[in-house]
């Protein structure tokens, strides 16, 4: 079994590059599929399971007097059950023997016993505002000043994340394979080669087990 698990900042195309690599390899892709799975596990829509996964009980419960507190932990309370029902699907994934390419979600931690290869992707704000953009739902209106800071909120987001639960810091090459910067390049550029350095760490690392 192999295992790629994909790291990246917000509008870095690590999600389009773990898809392609995926297809390149025949690999199984899991991103969207994980929520989907949850939804169904916990019944609850799933742009909301997103939300909730994507947010921080320690950032985003607000204890002041003119908020609803039972409101604040039920919040709470959600986040902490769908991080065990996220863990239960990765590490269901995990379990199942195929060879798969995993999306974000803290993927390289959880299944860590499985020996993944990691990558972790990144470019620089400008390009990464350019592909935001390029992407954006039609008639999404935003400023540049706008897209920057939530470039930028959500990246710190995914560091807390990671920081929370790992020594080693999100975006830290030492954490990873292989770190991938992608400004200046098309994704389907990049894809072959990422997947034909995978393919050979792979190889290499069953020689020396």
């Amino acid at each position: 079994m192999r295992i790629i698990t994909v790291s990246r900042e917000f509008g870095s195309g690590g999600r389009e590059l773990g898809k392609r690599i995926a297809d390149i390899l025949g690999f199984e892709y899991y991103d969207k599929e994980i929520v989907s799975r949850i939804t169904g596990m916990s019944g609850i829509d799933e742009k909301e399971v997103e939300r909730i996964l994507e947010s921080h009980p320690w950032i985003n419960t607000r204890l002041s007097f003119n908020s609803s507190l039972s409101v604040d932990m039920a919040t709470q309370v959600n986040h902490e059950e769908l991080l065990r029902q996220q863990r239960f699907v990765i590490e269901s994934i995990g379990r199942s023997g195929k060879d798969c390419v995993i999306v974000g979600r803290s993927a390289d931690l959880l299944l860590k016993e499985y020996k993944p290869f990691n990558i972790f992707v990144c470019a620089d704000m400008e390009h990464k505002m350019k592909r935001c953009m390029e992407r954006a739902p039609e008639g999404e209106d935003f400023t540049m000043k706008e897209l920057e800071s939530s470039i930028k909120r959500i990246d710190k987001d995914r560091a807390r994340r990671r920081n929370a639960i790992s020594k080693l810091k999100w975006g830290d090459p030492k954490a990873y394979h292989i770190v991938v910067n992608t400004s200046g390049w098309e994704i389907k550029e990049l894809a072959p080669v990422v997947a034909e350095y995978a393919k050979l760490w792979f190889e290499r690392s069953k020689d020396l087990d």
